[in-house]
């Protein structure tokens, strides 16, 4: 019956910045804006595969985590850079300082973290191949790739 998560909404105080980020930053597509109430949608990846929705919450506003899929490379070779040059500031998993993805052995996954400006935890993510390890934890790649 469930064949995978269409879309997830988010709590912004600014609806019009917020598009700005996810739009122009991030590289979404703005698929309607609602002029009777302060909510937007916005496609994530080709042919409407997946959407994110924007609703403007001015007082106790709850940021939320959730994260985009990306392929191992990216992640890899561009996120930290692509995150830097776009004034974002990238983090692990641990936020031990690091700017380098990590992977989280019981899945496997590669992920890298990085805020929008309401303070919303986002990822960019990629599952590895492989079986996962629990046992392991959270890792370096390079740590992930010795055992592998």
């Amino acid at each position: 019956m469930i064949t995978g998560l269409y879309e997830t909404h988010i709590q912004v105080s600014s609806l019009e910045n917020s598009i700005k980020f996810y739009t122009e930053i991030l590289g979404l597509k703005l698929a309607h804006k609602d002029d009777t109430r302060p909510i937007a949608f916005l496609w994530i990846g080709e042919g409407k595969e997946f959407m994110l929705g924007l609703w403007e919450q001015k007082e106790n506003l709850q940021p939320r985590h959730f994260a985009f899929s990306s392929s191992k490379e990216d992640i890899l070779n561009y996120s930290a850079d692509f995150l830097k040059k776009k004034d974002l500031k990238p983090y692990n998993f641990l936020k031990d300082g690091k700017d380098e993805p990590m992977v989280f052995a019981w899945m496997p996954a590669l992920a890298i973290y990085f805020n929008d400006p309401d303070g919303n935890q986002l990822e960019f993510i990629s599952i590895l191949e492989g079986e996962g390890k629990p046992e392991l934890g959270v890792l370096s790649y390079e740590e992930w790739m010795k055992i592998h």
